[in-house]
């Protein structure tokens, strides 16, 4: 626990640094905390902040910077959100009144980017992992197609290896139990139910049913990808690209986007705005990056994530009512078309 002058000192530390970008040293804190000390007292309670790792020298400069751990006590204890104003707030609906779906997302992608100068990026929606009927056909050498086919027609692939071969009339005979029993309901909702009733099957073909199932839940789970917009803002920002490793972090994160989809998954299974913050989270492929997310929905269920991508050193008190507001209204759009 901190006393209300480290908090104090603590506080306006993290503010100079973001609004400035360098170390923050006793002069500055003594002139911008309020509290009547002197610069030796401020360096003692900065020296008693720094061995509770709160803050760090960077260099040989007596100046500190936030450590990760000082940022998230600032984010959790010390920042205080304004909400946006009613004229800022129809500005953002007026971007997202849009009738397709992918607009919808790429607006607001682009949206967030352009309010907080960092990278916006949306998750696009996952699909309902409801079918409406599969099927499975014999590929020979312990290989079998899945064919999943959803209630809205489209049709997905997927190759099962299998421990042995099914012959055409154990493959007919999976497909017709899982589709007499199980259409039209949620994968993740009859998979318990599907592992009490297989006890009562061949084990031949209860694996393979298992198999299916689980294959089916990846696929219509899995979303199909993330909308990035103002990457390029990111690499003006040094502590982002201030070396080789840390460039090629960011451009590994923004092409393969594996890692990112991570992230937004993490994200979208807690209520609100969350906060990642490098260095502490190893979501994060960098200790000076932090990303800020919330989770949308259609008709009141989570279908993915938007956020902001930007150093540690970003504005929180901005960047947080942008997401949580660009959030509800992705959600409005999304469900008025839905």
């Amino acid at each position: 626990m901190l006393d209300r002058r480290a908090r104090t000192l603590l506080k306006t530390l993290v503010e100079r640094h973001i609004a400035e970008g360098q170390p923050v040293g006793s002069r500055t804190l003594s002139r911008w905390s309020g509290l009547d000390l002197s610069p030796a007292t401020v360096r003692n309670v900065m020296s008693d902040l720094e061995e509770l790792g709160l803050i760090v020298s960077p260099h040989t400069s007596s100046g500190r910077i936030p450590t990760a751990r000082g940022y998230r006590l600032f984010v959790d204890t010390m920042v205080t959100v304004q909400p946006l104003g009613l004229e800022d707030t129809e500005a953002m609906q007026g971007q997202l009144q849009v009738d397709q779906p992918q607009r919808v997302l790429a607006s607001a992608a682009q949206l967030l980017s352009s309010l907080s100068h960092f990278a916006g990026v949306v998750q696009t929606p996952r699909r309902a992992s409801v079918f409406r009927q599969v099927e499975f056909i014999r590929l020979g050498d312990k290989r079998t197609l899945l064919v999943l086919v959803t209630p809205d027609g489209d049709v997905q692939n997927r190759i099962l290896a299998t421990e042995r071969d099914y012959s055409p009339a154990q493959l007919i005979e999976a497909a017709n139990i899982i589709n007499a029993h199980f259409a039209g309901q949620d994968f993740r909702s009859i998979q318990g139910t599907l592992s009490a009733e297989l006890s009562a099957l061949r084990d031949d073909i209860g694996v393979l049913m298992q198999r299916a199932v689980t294959a089916s839940g990846e696929m219509l789970n899995h979303p199909d990808d993330v909308v990035i917009f103002g990457e390029r803002n990111l690499i003006g920002v040094t502590e982002l690209t201030a070396d080789m490793d840390r460039l090629r972090s960011l451009f590994d994160l923004f092409e393969q986007k594996t890692r990112l989809i991570q992230l937004m998954d993490a994200s979208g299974r807690a209520s609100g705005v969350q906060i990642f913050i490098g260095g502490e989270s190893d979501l994060v492929p960098m200790e000076q990056m932090s990303v800020v997310t919330a989770p949308y929905l259609v008709d009141g269920r989570v279908v993915g994530t938007l956020g902001v991508i930007g150093p540690t050193r970003m504005d929180y008190e901005r960047v947080i009512p942008i997401v949580d507001i660009t959030a509800r209204l992705v959600s409005t759009a999304l469900s008025a078309s839905n």
